[in-house]
């Protein structure tokens, strides 16, 4: 495999995820149909590469005084043990099955996007029709 591919699709799965959209919902399909990776390997390369970034973040956030620590606290132990326990039930789901798995999680987030679009589009059309009296 040519090593500028890999290089294209971090950078575009980055670029992405520094719009507001998890750079993951890309990076990893990327890696699996364009690429030929196996879905586990795509899924644990887009966790490595979610360590910096989140660092990174909690950094500039910690800097701006924009984290509520008690809060930060009980969502993060969660999470992380959360995080360590999921990834060995998938270590142990065969490759078919996650990528099922997968396509039906993406499937749900972009329905999810839809319905909170529609309802943003709705209530900014009511606002309007509200200023102007209609």
């Amino acid at each position: 495999m040519d090593w500028y591919w890999l290089i294209i699709s971090g950078l575009f799965g980055g670029l992405v995820g520094g719009m507001g959209m998890g750079g993951g919902t890309l990076l990893i399909p990327i890696l699996t149909i364009f690429l030929g990776f196996q879905q586990h390997l795509s899924q644990a390369i887009n966790l490595l590469v979610f360590i910096p970034t989140a660092i990174i973040s909690i950094i500039i956030h910690a800097k701006n005084k924009l984290i509520d620590y008690k809060a930060f606290f009980w969502l993060v132990i969660p999470a992380v043990v959360a995080s360590v326990g999921f990834a060995f039930l998938a270590n142990n789901i065969d490759n078919s099955m996650l990528k099922i798995i997968f396509a039906v999680f993406l499937i749900c987030i972009g329905i999810f996007e839809l319905i909170i679009a529609i309802k943003q589009s709705y209530k900014k059309r009511n606002n309007f029709t509200d200023k102007i009296g209609i």
